[in-house]
C-alpha cells in the first residue's frame, strides 16, 4: 500500500492493491477539480443546450443562440460569458456581430460522446 498518505495509513484495508490502483486512478486534485468545474458548467440545463447548439450548428451569435434554445438574448449573453471565462468557448467578431463557438476539446469529446 505504497500510494496510501501517511495520513491514511492506519485505516484498515480489504484490497490494499486495489487501493493504491484506486489512488492512482484518482490521480492529481487539481486535475478533479479542473473536470468537477467543467461538469458544473454543464449541469445547467440552459448552458448544456447552448453546448449543444454550438456544437451540432458551428459558431452562432446570440440572438440565433436565443431563438434556437428560447432564452432571451441577456440570458445567453451571461450563459456565454461564464463559459467564455471558463475558456469553453470563444467568439469571434465579424463587424458587429460575435460568433461563438466550442473550443475546449474536452467539452467537445463529451458533448460528441452524450449528443454525437
Amino acid at each position: 500500500m505504497h500510494l496510501v498518505p501517511a495520513d491514511r495509513a492506519d485505516r484498515r484495508s480489504i484490497d490494499g492493491h486495489r487501493v493504491c490502483e484506486a489512488i492512482a486512478a484518482i490521480g492529481e486534485a487539481g486535475r478533479l477539480r479542473t473536470w468537477a468545474d467543467r461538469f458544473s458548467l454543464l449541469a445547467d440545463a440552459n448552458r448544456l443546450a447552448l453546448l449543444v447548439a454550438l456544437h451540432r450548428t458551428g459558431p452562432l451569435a446570440v440572438s440565433d443562440l436565443a431563438t434556437a434554445t428560447g432564452m432571451n438574448d441577456p440570458a445567453v449573453s451571461q450563459a456565454l460569458r461564464l463559459l467564455r471565462a471558463a475558456g469553453v468557448v470563444a467568439g469571434e467578431k465579424e463587424g458587429r456581430v460575435v460568433r461563438y463557438r466550442v473550443v475546449d476539446a474536452d467539452v467537445r469529446g463529451l458533448l460528441e460522446h452524450c449528443v454525437g
